[in-house]
């Protein structure tokens, strides 16, 4: 189908128009519809791009860090840490290594423990915060002198922990966008329906209208328009109800953790203006193929 023939079924024409009657139940199912399923979009769109960046943030902070545990005798403890940082400051892809504090262990383990945590009767091993530079780091060699010249050291390079969490945001991501193209398909559905409906029971006039010479591109072009139409407004409108929505949504935070920033970010709020103009063209194409199909079979 041509650009300009889609201009020509998307003109107003108010003798046209007229065939497809304004209201009835047909015209609020599809606006009903339309509005649903754009509100439903708005929110799988947010929920994919913000598993999207989730991902990203989580590859670039655990690919950069490392950690290193010290697992020793208290008397030995201090010595074994010192060892280690040495090795660590002659490593090549080390930027920078440093003991945690008592403080900061004590910070790490409140969520398990409580604020209240008694380190100095607690057999805690000593962590050493990694961060890596150029040209990277080398954890099977690290791993092989720390055995050699650091008994208690254990060394994790986040792999285990990363790639599990960031193929889980990638899988959310994913999902968004298959739930984005279900929504689609349902719409079309619906609308095929409530298009059929509005077909059948102006089967008489259609067959009036070509007692008097009207053409079926005729008809279906007051079809298609009207249909179009009712999908764009009622798409336009749940889409609003949908980002006014996600703006109530928790604000990114640390404490928060995943389930806050679920939102749209920057130029991501002009992702769902996409949804009325998707929506409008699902029902497009929709309505025409069942008033093609439709007007065929009435004849």
């Amino acid at each position: 189908m041509s650009n300009g023939n889609i201009r020509s079924l998307l003109r107003q024409d108010k003798r046209a128009d007229r065939v497809v009657p304004p209201t009835g139940y047909t015209a609020h199912l599809t606006l009903f519809v339309s509005g649903a399923m754009a509100f439903l979009a708005v929110f799988a769109m947010a929920l994919s791009l913000a598993s999207g960046r989730l991902a990203d943030r989580w590859a670039t902070e655990l690919a950069g860090a490392a950690t290193l545990r010290i697992n020793a005798p208290a008397e030995q403890l201090a010595a074994q840490t010192q060892a280690a940082l040495e090795v660590l400051g002659q490593t090549p892809g080390v930027a920078s290594a440093r003991a945690l504090t008592a403080e900061e262990q004590a910070a790490l383990l409140s969520p398990w423990f409580g604020p209240d945590v008694p380190l100095d009767t607690l057999p805690v091993p000593q962590l050493i915060e990694i961060i890596e530079g150029e040209p990277g780091l080398d954890a099977v060699g690290l791993r092989l002198r720390l055995g050699a010249e650091v008994p208690g050291a254990v060394l994790d390079d986040h792999t285990r922990w990363r790639e599990p969490l960031v193929d889980a945001a990638m899988s959310l991501r994913r999902l968004g966008w298959v739930s984005i193209l279900l929504i689609g398909g349902a719409t079309a559905a619906m609308i095929t329906l409530a298009a059929n409906a509005s077909l059948a029971a102006n089967a008489q006039i259609i067959e009036v209208l070509r007692l008097v010479g009207a053409r079926d591109s005729f008809i279906a072009r007051a079809f298609v328009r009207r249909f179009t139409y009712r999908a764009f407004f009622g798409a336009m409108v749940g889409m609003l109800l949908g980002m006014f929505g996600v703006l109530l949504l928790p604000e990114a935070t640390d404490e928060g953790g995943f389930l806050t920033g679920l939102g749209f970010q920057g130029a991501g709020w002009l992702w769902p203006v996409l949804i009325p103009v998707l929506g409008a063209a699902v029902a497009f194409f929709a309505t025409w193929t069942a008033a093609s199909r439709k007007l065929k079979e009435l004849s």
